[in-house]
């Protein structure tokens, strides 16, 4: 039988994972009620089988940002930047959430956006822990089924010869690391794939057979990029209780600095990024 690019997403998006993380899953979809579509898994959490004294990464998809916030500002917030990013805590476990519509993450993970948020962190493994109904859990699986050949096709132009198909997406996604603001060693886009090969020999064949090559700049995608972090960086200020910590720490984690705020940075999170940037652009902790 011959494997669709669906047929793997949705296998992979149903493998267990930690109780704990259905647990906070459902806890992050409780707080929309009848908005909540479905709570996606991901990141480094995932990848290292670890949750403790980490941040989890959790995609919350909902209906309509209507339906979901009601007659507030972060309804047109989500609109105009998304997506917007909450703190959840439940129990000993803390997560970051990000919340989409379901009709902008299908949109986001296909190539008619030139943002790479989406599409190059769906391209990596994930899982789905929560979905509102069978509708629900089948939207999500043909949105991220865009993702792989999205991010190939994005990285096909520029990639060099290779006998090796992991070459190419560790290209792809050096790409991509290079489009945001990124906390990161250099090092770190190469580690995703290697973290677990096999997958992304296994994705590859039907990946290249839908991808399209684009010829997008990608000069263009990383100025716009950067400029799109910088925009959620401030948006967040206002959603994401204890981001500038949150940040602190990342990037300490990812690229071995020592950071320590100071009172008032905590109190004005994006005048502290704002602060730290210059010098962790001289230093290259971030790019």
């Amino acid at each position: 039988m011959i494997e669709t690019m669906r047929d793997l997403v949705a296998e992979e998006l149903s493998q267990p994972v930690d109780p704990r993380v259905k647990v906070m899953a459902g806890a992050i979809a409780g707080e929309y009620g009848k908005a909540a579509r479905a709570v996606l898994f991901y990141g480094s959490c995932l990848r290292e089988k670890q949750l403790d004294g980490l941040m989890l990464d959790f995609y919350l998809i909902v209906s309509t940002y209507h339906e979901a916030y009601g007659r507030s500002w972060l309804a047109a917030a989500n609109r105009l930047i998304p997506p917007n990013v909450f703190l959840f805590r439940d129990g000993t476990l803390a997560a970051k959430y990000a919340v989409l519509s379901e009709a902008d993450f299908h949109r986001l993970n296909g190539p008619e956006t030139r943002n790479v948020s989406v599409w190059a962190r769906f391209a990596q493994p994930s899982r789905l822990v929560w979905a509102a109904d069978e509708q629900a859990r089948a939207r999500a699986v043909d949105a991220i089924a865009r993702s792989v050949p999205t991010l190939l096709g994005a990285a096909l132009p520029s990639a060099k010869p290779s006998d090796d198909p992991l070459d190419l997406w560790r290209h792809a996604f050096a790409l991509t690391y290079s489009a945001e603001l990124r906390a990161e060693r250099k090092a770190r886009s190469g580690s995703v794939v290697d973290a677990d090969p096999d997958r992304y020999l296994r994705f590859t064949p039907c990946g290249l057979a839908a991808a399209a090559a684009s010829d997008e700049s990608w000069a263009r995608r990383r100025v716009e990029g950067k400029l799109m972090s910088v925009a959620r960086l401030a948006k967040a200020s206002a959603t994401f209780t204890g981001g500038a910590d949150y940040i602190a720490w990342k990037i300490n984690r990812h690229a071995g600095t020592n950071i320590v705020l100071k009172p008032w940075q905590r109190r004005f999170p994006l005048l502290a990024a704002i602060s730290l940037l210059p010098r962790l652009l001289r230093s290259g902790a971030v790019r």
